[in-house]
């Protein structure tokens, strides 16, 4: 897949998939998206409840909402399992140019994004002493078909952060949105940049209750899901 880095808004790099014509991240801050829309609006909702997270990724990408995670939870008493689905992994090559550690003032974000992305594919591997890792490269709408289900947890959140339904529509359906529902504990969350209406007809049809969220400064709206 040929991609090239993009510098977006708030400093830190994005990519751009000439394969999809999209972008990773949006072009205003691609950190900033991240932050607001899977940390602040998903993962930090569920650590006041919750000391271990079992996590979906729909979208591993550069590593990007895996590395901002990892250090949420880092030197806490809380333990994070993440699944992380990714058809077509950057490479090395690339993700070595990426400038994510040096933004982000935490002096272990070079060493956890190393290990994130050094990790194999298709198998659990400890990160850190409470941040386990799967990384499964295929498409979300064949996980559950040909991944054992030893494999596939209890999700308690799901960061959607798959290219637009414009760009990739076969990821955004009510049938992927199921297969997701029926691995997520109750009362589960899902976040995602995507306000688009059809789908979140789709995602309450699937089996959530809905809440429309501010977006990042840049965006008017974000979508969070309640498994129920």
């Amino acid at each position: 897949m040929d991609i090239e880095i993009i510098e977006t808004e708030d400093g830190s790099h994005t990519l751009f998939s000439k394969t999809f014509n999209e972008i990773y991240h949006s072009r205003r801050g691609a950190i900033e998206e991240s932050r607001h829309v899977f940390i602040d609006a998903g993962l930090k909702h569920l650590l006041d409840h919750k000391t271990e997270l079992t996590i979906l990724e729909v979208g591993f990408g550069t590593g990007l909402n895996a590395l901002l995670t990892a250090l949420e939870v880092h030197n806490s008493s809380h333990k994070i399992n993440y699944f992380g689905v990714e058809p077509f992994p950057v490479p090395a090559t690339v993700v070595e140019q990426l400038n994510y550690q040096q933004l982000i003032d935490q002096p272990s974000a070079a060493d956890l994004y190393k290990g994130l992305h050094e990790c194999p594919w298709n198998e659990w591997q400890t990160v850190t002493d409470n941040f386990q890792l799967y990384k499964a490269q295929t498409t979300i709408e064949v996980l559950f078909t040909q991944h054992t289900l030893e494999n596939i947890p209890t999700f308690d959140l799901v960061y959607f952060d798959a290219f637009a339904p414009s760009k990739h529509p076969e990821i955004w359906t009510l049938e992927v949105l199921q297969g997701i529902r029926q691995h997520l504990a109750l009362g589960a969350m899902l976040v995602t940049y995507c306000a688009k209406g059809q789908f979140k007809r789709d995602l309450k049809a699937a089996g959530f209750e809905l809440e429309s969220l501010p977006g990042p400064h840049f965006k008017r709206e974000m979508t969070r899901g309640i498994a129920i």
